[in-house]
This record gives structure tokens, sequence and C-alpha cells, in this order.
């Protein structure tokens, strides 16, 4: 697969995970300075390893959390809840991953995942019209 095929597939797969509307955003924002780097997450983050047939956009999702967690990356963290959902993990795996990520992440980084959470999904997990 050449780099258009890897880009087209990337950007569909960008667009099924985050929402068309952040995607649009972000590439009506893309400029020459940051053209070539929009283009290499669509190519491989977004065109080869999320399309990897390992493990499927659920668990890639709750692991995506994980380390998003774990490096503090908080603007992420929270584009990738809203994603997760999407991508059909539940109110409860989300729990036992921010609640996995106090013993190995520290109970700072859970204590400020919960509250990130709280304010992407609302206090009952829910977040509008995502899946339960």
């Amino acid at each position: 697969m050449d780099g258009d095929e890897r880009h087209a597939r990337g950007l569909a797969v960008r667009r099924e995970v985050l929402g068309e509307a952040h995607v649009d955003r972000a590439l009506r924002a893309v400029g020459e300075l940051d053209r070539d780097f929009q283009d290499f997450i669509t190519r491989c983050a977004w065109g080869e390893i999320w399309t990897r047939p390992g493990l499927g956009r659920r668990e890639r999702s709750l692991v995506t959390l994980a380390m998003l967690m774990a490096r503090g990356h908080w603007e992420e963290f929270a584009l990738h809840l809203r994603a997760a959902r999407r991508n059909g993990a539940t109110v409860a795996e989300i729990r036992e991953v921010l609640l996995q990520g106090a013993v190995y992440c520290g109970v700072p980084a859970a204590n400020h995942a919960f509250r990130v959470a709280r304010e992407v999904l609302g206090p009952d997990g829910g977040g509008g019209d995502q899946p339960g």
C-alpha cells in the first residue's frame, strides 16, 4: 500500500474514531507549519496502527486512555474519552481503566482523569448519544 492509500485509509478511521466535526476542525486549521505532521499522524497513527488486526477499536481506545493518563496529556485524554465511547467502551470499562491507572500512574493522575471524565462524559458517564 502506498502513502496515498495509507492516508485515505487513515483519514477514514480518524473520522470514524474522533468524529467528523473534530477532524474537519483539525484539517481546516492545518497550515504550512504543520501540514507534514498532520499527514504523518493520519498515515502512521490512523492508517497503520489503528487499522492493525491485533486489537479492536474498543481495546485500542482503552489502551490509549491509559497511556494518555500516564503521560498527563489531558486534552488528548478528553478527546479519546469521547472516542472510546464512540468505539463501544462502556462507562464501567472506562472506570476500570482509571482505577487501574490509580495504581500504576498514581492517585493524582487518576484524580485528574476522573475529573476530566466527569467534565466530558457527565457525572454518570452518559456523555449524550454515545453507546452505554
